[in-house]
């Protein structure tokens, strides 16, 4: 199965959570408002107020929370299991060295832009006691939960501070080839390339700054504020124009005016080895969510020892229901797909009425 190995990952992780509950009873937080199974997870609560009141603008789905998110993989990718073998330093892994060190790590190729929110989070890493590491998973667990239709994700508290900055060309590029991009996700976690599509779920709620600098907050599918398959359903259609100037590296043709595509969401949604499991994220939210909490959790412990970890997962909120439903954008059809999976058809779905689509790009926080 294609997720064997996260499969046996999940169970160990669900035998030391179960542990850490048989531990400690739930209890009642000194603030007097929250209820936790782990004690240790009472100083999360003021955290995550402080997040969402002065970095996601009060619990929306917006530009902070895309960026959160995004620093959660810059982060946690950076490790690699073949330099450790090879008795080279690795990287830390999910251990905060992006911010720790973020004179160095920020100024890597593949993290071009990630300085504004490393800069954006530093007051509030500051105001509070707890690790850079720690710290930025949680920011992204907490921001994912303001998106709807969004996943619950797990947050394990406990990791170290970081000692040193990790690798540079550990963080996989748009403009990689499929080959790279599979080969960094199993050197990094033995990541396998079902996972891999499930971790890119986190597109439907991205939107690129620094491929295209002209046009800056430009969305990788056509409802950037909803956790839903439409990115798995657009990145499949056939491009036709650029939403800003032509000739970006990693940036090919998209089928939207204002939606981005890049090279290797391109590639990976027509590869033999990720094509079908692309395509059945389509109109599949149920798997697109559960995939989708499962690799997030694989990621944000790499280079960790889990057992260690408090499971605090139970301070992350319930995110709003799904809204809308699966659809091809206004001007779009089934005629419009590149089928890519030959195992089985493109679902069928329905075209948004109206003039063709337009997609706005995301407002600054």
């Amino acid at each position: 199965m294609a997720f064997k190995t996260l499969a046996a990952f999940v169970f160990t992780l669900a035998t030391i959570q179960a542990a850490n509950g048989a531990v400690t009873r739930r209890v009642a937080c000194p603030d007097g408002k929250n209820t936790v199974a782990n004690a240790a997870c009472c100083s999360l609560f003021a955290i995550r107020d402080d997040l969402q009141e002065n970095l996601f603008d009060n619990g929306e789905c917006g530009e902070d929370v895309h960026e959160s998110l995004r620093l959660t993989f810059h982060d946690a990718i950076g490790f690699s299991i073949s330099a450790e073998k090879a008795g080279q330093f690795g990287g830390g892994g999910a251990d905060g060295s992006i911010a720790t060190f973020a004179s160095i790590e920020t100024n890597f190729h593949a993290s071009i832009g990630v300085d504004e929110i490393v800069n954006e989070q530093a007051p509030i890493l500051a105001r509070h006691n707890i690790t850079a590491g720690d710290f930025i998973q949680f920011a992204g667990a907490i921001g994912v939960s303001n998106c709807p239709g969004a996943p619950q994700l797990n947050f394990l508290l406990g990791r170290p501070t970081a000692t040193q900055p990790a690798p540079d060309k550990t963080i996989p590029e748009p403009f990689d080839t499929v080959d790279t991009i599979l080969a960094r996700f199993a050197d990094a976690a033995k990541f396998t390339p079902a996972e891999v599509v499930a971790l890119l779920a986190s597109h439907t709620i991205a939107a690129a700054d620094e491929v295209d600098p002209t046009i800056p907050g430009t969305p990788f599918d056509s409802t950037p504020e909803i956790f839903d398959t439409q990115f798995f359903i657009e990145t499949q259609l056939r491009g036709t124009l650029f939403p800003g100037t032509a000739g970006n590296q990693g940036e090919v043709l998209s089928p939207l005016a204002g939606e981005m595509r890049l090279q290797s969401d391109s590639e990976l949604a027509r590869d033999s080895r990720t094509a079908c499991e692309w395509q059945s994220m389509v109109n599949n939210q149920a798997k697109m969510i559960s995939t989708f909490k499962a690799a997030m959790l694989k990621l944000s412990v790499i280079g960790q020892d889990v057992s260690k970890m408090v499971d605090c997962s139970d301070v992350i909120p319930v995110p709003p229901a799904p809204q809308g439903h699966a659809h091809f954008p206004a001007g779009q059809t089934s005629a419009d797909v590149e089928q890519a999976c030959a195992a089985t058809p493109f679902p069928t779905l329905p075209t948004d009425p109206g003039p063709a689509s337009t997609v706005l790009p995301v407002p600054p926080s």
